[in-house]
């Protein structure tokens, strides 16, 4: 989670009960299908991937282009962060049906984390579902008390449910109980889905808040295999994001779970269980690479002009490349290369790619400022923001939800100007707190095609102006979770047995991911909630 993140304790929304999940039937799936192995190459750009293949025509990267449909205008969800991001390619929903605009939120029905006694409590609280909710935030295990970790962290259990620290989760006002990660997301999963007919789920991913993909029935994944990537990292010093070389490492531990399951066993490699049907991971490495202005003395991010990668960003692109090689000769040598389809994407981009249209700008002070402002105005009030998600876009709750709070937040807002700082800690002066546009109050929950007064759905949603991050201090030269191009324009490979090299050319989004999973092992896209509310197809060229 992002340091920047503030969360002031006020306010929170009931949750809405969800319908049953309608038996999947069988549709016309692609012959052959057994498997879809799901890969998110988290921070990877469409422009990253088809400049790799260019310069490595034997690539593992190039190999799954050429064996499959390539999705050069492919869009994910916004915000553009990687709760939503992923959430969408596993339901085939945006925040409005999903209920889920970031990893750390606000809800204005529920109760805050901690309640016992609901009777006469104020709703609205926090929804953090980052490592704030692990056991123990310092361990790679989440405090799950493995010995020998780094090297033992795939003995950690496929259950994290059960590491989650209870006393960090927001509370339901109707049963006054701690209302749990799967539990908070609105619609089904696909993992769900598959479980319904009898197929096998699993899912490697960094936090065990990832507990939501076991999606409103609690038991959509069946091997979820959730090392923490916040927790103190190998060289004792910050934690798994702060070295690349580390965070390469991080993600070592979760493609060999993939290569376990690969070769029909759990992630541990201690029960054989059988190859999922539904299976894959997210990688960190190039997010990491692109955010980081250096490591291990290297520089990080793309070189000047924003589309080269420099050397940090290039290793990590090998390291990428090489465990989906790995992938791919081990479901040859499993022989199942004929019938596992393998898609590639990301769950969000990165933006900016190039460095000199970085400007990093300090939330905190512009939400201290807002708040003393409104005190001013409003004597006897506290603050109005009650919490915040500012990355490369802003996201604000308010304490006070009414028009006039959201019209004096978004004047506010856009009449400070200030200075920041560039990619090399620089003086640079912002305008309009370093945003373009501002949706507050209805128009925000318009924006999101939400009604007003909808529980979750930010008060204030601010776009930025392209290269401004909001960061206090000078350790990241790119962020994600907003609207711009670098933020959204991710790769969209759909590569299996019998498929020739496409291309298609026209808009698609990552939402459309999950209904055609589905189609692709033969079962009903339209098993999924999401996919009936909005009308989600299955991808163009998918028989």
């Amino acid at each position: 989670m992002s340091p920047n993140r503030i969360r002031i304790p006020a306010a929170l929304a009931a949750l809405g009960l969800l319908t049953a999940v309608p038996v999947a039937s069988a549709s016309d799936g692609h012959p052959g299908t057994r498997h879809v192995l799901l890969i998110s190459v988290d921070g990877l750009h469409q422009t990253d991937l088809a400049a790799y293949v260019a310069r490595h025509p034997h690539s593992a990267l190039a190999g799954v282009v050429a064996r499959g449909t390539e999705y050069t205008a492919a869009r994910t969800p916004v915000p553009s962060d990687s709760f939503p991001g992923l959430i969408g390619q596993l339901t085939g929903g945006d925040p409005a049906a999903t209920g889920i605009y970031y990893d750390a939120t606000y809800n204005h029905g529920l109760l805050p984390a901690g309640t016992t006694s609901c009777a006469g409590v104020t709703p609205g609280a926090p929804v953090d579902l980052t490592e704030d909710l692990d056991r123990d935030q310092t361990r790679l295990d989440a405090g799950q008390g493995l010995s020998g970790l780094p090297g033992s962290v795939l003995g950690m259990t496929g259950v994290p449910q059960t590491l989650l620290n209870q006393a960090g989760l927001p509370v339901d006002p109707r049963t006054c109980r701690p209302v749990q990660p799967h539990e908070y997301l609105k619609v089904n999963t696909v993992f769900e889905v598959a479980r319904q007919a009898g197929l096998r789920t699993a899912w490697s991913d960094k936090h065990p808040a990832y507990e939501i993909l076991n999606g409103p029935s609690g038991t959509g994944v069946q091997d979820l295999f959730t090392p923490e990537i916040n927790s103190t990292g190998p060289a004792g010093a910050g934690d798994w994001t702060t070295d690349n070389a580390a965070t390469q490492q991080y993600d070592g531990y979760k493609a060999q779970a993939v290569l376990n399951e690969i070769d029909g066993f759990d992630h541990s490699r201690t029960r054989r269980s059988g190859t999922p049907a539904v299976f894959g991971l997210n990688f960190q490495s190039v997010s990491t690479a692109q955010k980081l202005p250096k490591s291990g003395g290297q520089a990080g991010g793309y070189l000047p002009g924003g589309t080269v990668p420099g050397p940090v960003l290039t290793s990590a692109l090998d390291f990428v490349d090489g465990r989906i090689g790995a992938f791919v000769a081990e479901l040859r040598r499993q022989h199942l290369d004929r019938s596992t389809t393998i898609i590639l994407s990301a769950k969000h981009g990165q933006s900016p790619t190039d460095p000199s249209a970085l400007t990093r700008v300090a939330d905190g002070k512009l939400l201290d400022g807002l708040n003393a402002a409104w005190q001013a105005g409003h004597p006897g009030t506290g603050d109005l923001v009650a919490a915040s998600a500012d990355d490369d876009a802003m996201l604000l709750w308010l304490t006070d939800r009414s028009p006039a709070a959201a019209a004096f937040a978004k004047q506010y807002l856009l009449a400070q100007n200030g200075t920041g700082t560039d990619s090399t800690g620089a003086a640079k002066a912002f305008t309009r707190s370093g945003l373009q546009t501002v949706y507050a109050g209805a128009d925000a929950a318009r924006y999101f095609g939400v009604r007003p007064g909808d529980t979750r759905v930010p008060d204030l949603f601010g776009v930025t102006q392209y290269g401004v991050v909001y960061t206090g201090g000078t350790k990241k030269i790119a962020e994600h979770g907003g609207v711009a191009p670098d933020d959204r324009a991710v790769p969209l490979v759909v590569s299996g047995p019998d498929r020739d090299a496409r291309t298609v050319t026209g808009p698609v989004t990552t939402t459309q991911i999950a209904p055609t999973i589905l189609r692709l092992l033969g079962l009903d896209p339209r098993a999924l909630q999401a996919v009936r509310q909005e009308g989600t197809r299955v991808l163009p060229g998918i028989g």
